[in-house]
């Protein structure tokens, strides 16, 4: 980067803000898709008014800019594929500005890491439902910029249902606020809806009001054991609509469960077809004891051989041990990884899953399946030999045909981790030439000059 780029940077942010040493373009080039991508420079921006200025002298001087929380995403979202500035957040943007107990509502920058409001939240007696698996290191304008999910999703939703308000720097420097701080606002346009899930490519956020929820006293988990991945997917959206929302339903397959069971020894039903892993919340013991009586009926009407309820958090944590450690375990099928999260109506699992088998045959690979059932949200991981060139093809020649019978079940390519880098070659499968045109033009009115996270999304 040309140095009089460099020191304006400076003047704005610091010395001790702007880098662009080989160490520190390494170190932000990679995110979870382990791709490779280097940045021309690092800047650590303290505050939104120094946003506006970068961003106002990047539009001037057509300068890319990605911006960044904590490199997490697993579709390259946040890799400087056309190079620029990375303009990471995480290091000063990163406080709680407000704990609104009256409304509840929290004020945060977006370098929180989202189990730290979790943490703060609760303490008070609130609760900020959203959980991504990254939630222990993903930073919630990250969580915004992706539109994150999570295993409390069945219930509570997603991020963009706890999305109240933000504030952002727009690519020419202009600070807006979209939406408020109330319960109903239809006053113009819905700017936040666009600006969530946009990946970083319309505007820079500065700050997030979210919603917050009063916290449930009482929580308890159960597993179902079933002969066949059908019957569990069967029995998944009839439980939903028996008059139960579980907090969470997650389920694993057969060779999710074998891969578990071999790398831990933690006696899994090695012989199930799957596994169905539910909690459930509420304030009274009956109620909690009512919906697990309605959630138990209706598995052992869908073939359900096995129920077990947790006697306490030991076993609560034995329960859903498998479930939080399936992604690592299943790398005994490969030592590469193609990881999808599809997600369809719930009525059409067992339509989507036995696809997944039948696709899985074709092409010689095995694809473990977990996830978010609750909400229709399947993991796919096709696992290869990332060595064997041959293997390796048709683990993507398997993944594209996994997204057209997606899309023809009424699904979409992603529930929660984006389209990013990765799945931008597919959007053409999902949506119309009209609708493709219709994002780029949304893009234009924000970006005209498309500095901000050029080359995502298909855009």
């Amino acid at each position: 980067m040309k140095s009089l780029h460099v020191e304006f940077f400076k003047s704005v942010v610091g010395a001790e803000n702007v880098y662009d040493d080989k160490a520190h373009l390494l170190a932000y080039s990679y995110d979870a898709t382990k791709n490779h991508y280097e940045p021309d420079a690092v800047i650590f921006p303290r505050n939104e008014e120094e946003i506006s200025k970068i961003l106002t002298y990047c539009n001037e001087n057509k300068i890319i800019i990605t911006p960044r929380g904590a490199g997490s995403g697993f579709t390259g979202g946040a890799l400087p594929a056309d190079g620029g500035i990375i303009l990471a957040l995480e290091k000063h943007m990163n406080k709680i500005l407000e704990i609104d107990m009256e409304n509840l509502v929290a004020v945060v920058q977006p370098g929180v890491i989202n189990m730290d409001l979790q943490r703060v939240v609760e303490a008070k007696g609130l609760f900020y439902p959203p959980d991504p698996a990254s939630q222990d290191y993903s930073t919630l304008g990250g969580n915004v910029s992706e539109n994150a999910g999570g295993m409390r999703a069945a219930k509570y939703g997603i991020t963009k249902d706890f999305v109240m308000a933000l504030r952002a720097v727009l690519p020419n420097g202009e600070v807006i606020r979209a939406g408020k701080r109330t319960i109903k606002d239809v006053a113009g346009y819905n700017v936040a809806g666009i600006l969530i899930a946009s990946e970083g490519t319309l505007a820079v956020i500065t700050e997030i009001t979210l919603k917050l929820l009063a916290k449930p006293k009482l929580s308890k988990s159960a597993m179902g054991v079933f002969p066949t991945v059908q019957k569990a997917m069967e029995a998944v959206f009839k439980t939903m609509a028996s008059g139960v929302t579980p907090v969470a339903m997650e389920f694993l397959d057969n060779l999710s469960i074998r891969a578990v069971e071999q790398k831990f020894h933690k006696g899994l039903p090695v012989d199930a077809g799957a596994i169905l892993i539910t909690t459930v919340d509420g304030n009274l013991d009956e109620e909690i004891i009512n919906q697990l009586e309605i959630i138990e009926n209706s598995f052992f009407n869908n073939g359900c051989s096995e129920f077990k309820i947790a006697k306490d958090k030991e076993e609560e944590n034995d329960l859903w041990f498998a479930r939080r450690n399936a992604s690592q375990s299943i790398t005994i099928y490969g030592s590469k990884k193609l990881n999808e999260d599809i997600t369809v109506p719930r009525s059409k699992l067992p339509a989507l899953l036995e696809e997944v088998d039948k696709i899985s045959k074709k092409y010689s690979v095995k694809i473990p399946c977990f996830g978010h059932t609750g909400d229709g949200n399947v993991h796919t991981n096709v696992m290869v030999n990332g060595s064997d060139e041959k293997e390796l093809k048709a683990g993507h020649d398997a993944i594209v045909e996994v997204f057209k019978a997606t899309v023809k079940l009424g699904g979409t390519l992603s529930g929660e981790h984006g389209i990013g880098l990765s799945k931008a070659p597919f959007m053409g499968l999902a949506f119309s030439d009209a609708e493709m045109e219709l994002f780029r033009s949304i893009k234009r009115a924000f970006d005209p000059n498309n500095i901000l996270n050029p080359s995502k999304m298909g855009l």
